[in-house]
């Protein structure tokens, strides 16, 4: 896949959508014109999907059943790895991920219709996904980043409270804060944090989950659009869902994790062709084989991280916002 093509079609002006695997080597490229319904998307507001209306959905409930997941101790082993990497200084934060097993009574097609998310996508008999975090926007030569660390179940006493002064979640976000803004360092100038820790509602099923996020922002060339693809290469992957340092951190990533991310954890997104850049993170995310779905989730790890506790975050992830 050539990411100059996105060069080109910056210059050109021309409309387009993207989606990247995890590294950026692999996926879809397309102006938005040329789309077809084998992929739908909708990046805040902005969607190229057909009203739900037009589509008949099933009339039992949508439901999520985790059929069998990860066991701890493959988790443990894995986790215990990172441990050790991170005894010896080879990363600061990892995110580790593992695949679940589940089943569905609705179509991955209907999911991308019912569920809530500010950026959904769904690729026909592949996967759909509803993420809450947003990867890079841009406007008139503003690049911004807002990177999501930190999750707690609204309805525990104090949540608000509680997550932002836990000492754990709160070097995770400060480790990626700092990653993003040197990652953003190298495409743009005058690259500062906007806003620090602050807290998103995301709907979780029947919960509510408070999620810390933080806003980095930063001034681009006038030319940017010329060099879409570059920039996107530059930033791929997505600091929030590898780690820090980025490129021992992926390294060990692939070691530790038992199956390729593909898709999940890439981004997605639109150029609208003159000054503005949408895209998302592919979190929340379920993958289709044949008669087969698997979640996939994770969670940051660090030095101070608890093996029950994140085995838990990433079983508690898995979940249909609808």
């Amino acid at each position: 896949m050539e990411l100059t093509t996105l060069n080109q079609w910056g210059r050109e002006q021309i409309p387009f959508f993207f989606m990247l695997d995890f590294e950026g080597k692999h996926g879809y490229l397309a102006p938005l014109d040329q789309m077809t319904d084998n992929i739908l998307f909708s990046i805040a507001g902005v969607s190229n999907s057909v009203a739900n209306h037009t589509i008949k959905h099933s009339a039992l409930p949508p439901t999520l059943i985790i059929k069998q997941p990860v066991s701890i101790d493959t988790y443990a082993k894995a986790f215990n790895q990172v441990l050790t990497e991170l005894k010896n200084g080879n990363t600061y934060l990892l995110n580790l991920t593992f695949p679940t097993e589940i089943e569905l009574n609705q179509s991955l097609l209907e999911i991308f219709h019912l569920s809530q998310a500010s950026f959904k996508l769904y690729v026909k008999e592949q996967l759909v996904v509803f993420s809450p975090e947003r990867f890079i926007r841009i406007d008139n030569g503003i690049i911004k980043t807002y990177p999501m660390k930190g999750t707690i179940d609204a309805s525990q006493l104090n949540a608000k409270a509680k997550i932002l002064a836990d000492e754990k979640e709160t070097a995770e976000h400060t480790t990626v804060v700092d990653l993003l803004r040197n990652d953003l360092a190298r495409v743009a100038k005058q690259v500062r944090v906007e806003k620090f820790r602050y807290i998103d509602h995301i709907k979780a099923g029947n919960r509510e989950l408070l999620q810390v996020s933080s806003e980095i922002s930063g001034v681009l060339e006038s030319n940017w659009h010329e060099r879409i693809g570059d920039l996107l290469a530059a930033l791929l992957p997505a600091g929030s869902v590898s780690g820090a340092p980025k490129r021992k951190t992926v390294e060990i990533i692939k070691a530790v994790e038992t199956s390729p991310r593909g898709f999940f954890t890439g981004v997605f997104g639109y150029f609208d062709g003159t000054q503005h850049l949408d895209s998302a993170v592919m979190i929340r995310f379920i993958e289709q084989t044949g008669n087969h779905f698997i979640y996939k989730s994770g969670g940051g790890i660090t030095m101070d991280s608890q093996l029950e506790r994140e085995y838990q975050e990433m079983l508690e992830k898995v979940y249909l916002p609808i």
